[in-house]
């Protein structure tokens, strides 16, 4: 018998204080979170953020809200003081994706400009790639939509957060939903990198032990010509659902999909390719179709603000954990007197927890400057970073397909701890 499992936890948001890339590590090697502003090393006194976002590559679409919620952020921190009494600089660098080597370039170009911050990159398999460079730098990394487990005990000497979940609970809300839709077998299409087998990995426990049954898992090549032979995988072990776990190459596998006659089956989507498809496939092809995709609802106040800065926005993914990782990375040195990225890293957790609640820099700031303990909760979620640099609980949206292939405002939140 089939039976939805109710009991998934959700990861909390870990909103990160500078933007950097993303990446956890042991406990033993996060600094202490007791840090005061008394014995704060120097810096030189002005707070320089970079950033590593897809403009490139397969993950490209994620690129534009990123950089928006990044630019927000900027512009409201700067518009209320700076940080240290100086503007806060930002430079904007392309992540590509793991075919390039675009990212080391980018890194590199950041750690030469002095950079305190790196926020990014936007693929867990990207920023493993680039890690132990930034934080064998002393630089810190915030990635705002890093979602592999494989981060969390990443030995980053204490220098990597994200503001996005582990997808240890993307991966649970995920294989709750497909068992809960009736589904009694599931095939799954899986991009083969860190962040694809990981999620997979962790909706197929989940749907396992809701009494549900993951008939196939195919795994694939992103940058295979033809994804024929994958989807006839699928096709042979006849699931009731088949869920796509992966990026771009998305709208490569959907027309296989079509023409392999599993139109009829209940298909379900995931972060990295959750995306507005009007302009890729006919209207209806995917009307009702399902996707997850961490975070909260993004605020219509947000949004005005966000396409401010770019007009032509029209998808969200992970802006306001890129926002709340900027705000994060200002008030951890704000909180510390310093730009020095090993301060701002012992601050990330405190001004994320435990202490007085606000929800914007300026609030946070006054708090800050009457010597107050801070505890920001943001766009994003509460952001109670642990001792990995992950968020403690978040929130993840359950979105459905309308006959534009766009995503519905019905969007169903469920929020967790991990």
């Amino acid at each position: 018998m089939i039976r939805p499992n109710l009991a998934w936890r959700s990861v909390a948001v870990l909103s990160a204080a500078v933007l950097a890339l993303s990446a956890c590590g042991d406990d033993a090697d996060k600094p202490s979170t007791g840090a005061t502003t008394g014995g704060a090393a120097p810096g030189d006194g002005v707070l320089k953020i970079g950033t590593i976002l897809p403009q490139t590559g397969s993950l490209a679409f994620l690129g534009p809200p990123e950089f928006a919620g990044v630019d927000v952020a900027i512009k409201e921190i700067n518009a209320n003081g700076g940080v240290l009494g100086k503007p806060v600089t930002i430079q904007h660098m392309d992540s590509g994706d793991t075919s390039t080597d675009i990212a080391t370039q980018s890194v590199n170009k950041l750690l030469t400009d002095k950079t305190d911050v790196i926020i990014g990159a936007a693929s867990s398999s990207v920023s493993l790639s680039v890690i132990d460079k930034i934080t064998g730098a002393g630089v810190v990394q915030i990635s705002p939509a890093n979602t592999s487990t494989a981060l969390t005990t990443y030995n980053d000497k204490g220098l990597y957060f994200r503001t996005a979940p582990p997808d240890t609970l993307q991966g649970r809300v995920l294989g709750d939903l497909i068992v809960q839709d009736g589904n009694a077998t599931t095939g799954m299409l899986v991009l083969n990198d860190s962040y694809g087998t990981g999620l997979a990995e962790n909706a197929k426990a989940e749907i396992e032990s809701g009494g549900g049954k993951v008939a196939v898992s195919v795994t694939y090549d992103p940058k295979a010509a033809d994804f024929s032979a994958d989807v006839a995988k699928i096709k042979a072990a006849n699931p009731d659902a088949i869920a796509i776990i992966g990026f771009d190459e998305t709208k490569k596998i959907v027309p296989k999909l079509i023409e392999a006659g599993l139109k009829t089956k209940k298909w379900y989507f995931v972060d990295g390719n959750i995306a507005d498809y009007s302009k890729d496939f006919a209207p209806g092809t995917l009307k009702g179709y399902k996707g997850t995709q961490p975070g909260a609802a993004t605020k219509d106040d947000f949004k005005k603000r966000a396409l401010e800065i770019n007009k032509d926005l029209k998808d969200w993914n992970y802006a306001v954990e890129s926002y709340d990782a900027t705000i994060l990375a200002a008030l951890a040195a704000l909180e510390a007197g310093s730009d020095n990225p090993a301060e701002i890293a012992k601050h990330l957790i405190t001004v994320s927890k435990g202490g007085e609640k606000c929800t914007d820099f300026k609030s946070c700031a006054d708090l800050i400057k009457q010597k107050k303990d801070i505890d920001y909760d943001g766009l994003s979620g509460p952001i109670s970073f642990n001792d990995a640099g992950d968020p403690a609980e978040a929130t993840i949206g359950v979105y459905t397909y309308d006959e534009n292939n766009k995503l519905t405002s019905d969007v169903k939140y469920q929020n967790g701890k991990i």
